[in-house]
Parts: structure tokens; C-alpha cells; sequence
């Protein structure tokens, strides 16, 4: 398991931290997650043999929402 902290543009509001958190869920491979609106930050874990930090990054910024870096 795989624990990464992924730092967003800032969000706007927290339907926008919602948005994010749900679709994460879905991906195969991630098995939790935090999105904080205040900090504007997503804390992921996951498995390594079934998605990677990238095609996380890509889910992210396929929504809309920029990634700064990572962590």
C-alpha cells in the first residue's frame, strides 16, 4: 500500500473537495481517501500493482483542478 499526498490548486469551495474524493473512490486500486478543502490537499492510498500516482494525477487534473505536487 501506497500513501501519497497530492497538494491542489486552491479550492474554490467544498462541493469542489467532494467532486475529487468521489471520483478517486471509484478508481481501481485506491483504497482511501481525503480530500481537505482547507488545505487544498488529497491524501490517497493505494496499491501499487493496480494504479499509480500518475494516472492519479491525470484522474485529478481530468476533473478540472491543477496538481502542484506531490508527496
Amino acid at each position: 500500500m501506497i500513501n501519497r499526498t497530492f497538494q491542489l490548486e486552491t479550492l474554490t469551495c467544498p462541493n469542489c473537495a467532494a467532486k475529487i474524493e468521489t471520483v478517486l473512490k471509484k478508481m481501481k486500486g485506491v483504497k482511501d481517501v481525503e480530500v481537505l478543502f482547507s488545505s487544498s490537499r488529497a491524501k490517497v492510498s493505494f496499491e501499487e500493482d493496480t494504479t499509480n500516482q500518475d494516472e492519479i494525477k491525470k484522474t485529478i487534473e481530468s476533473l478540472g483542478y491543477d496538481v502542484l505536487g506531490v508527496k
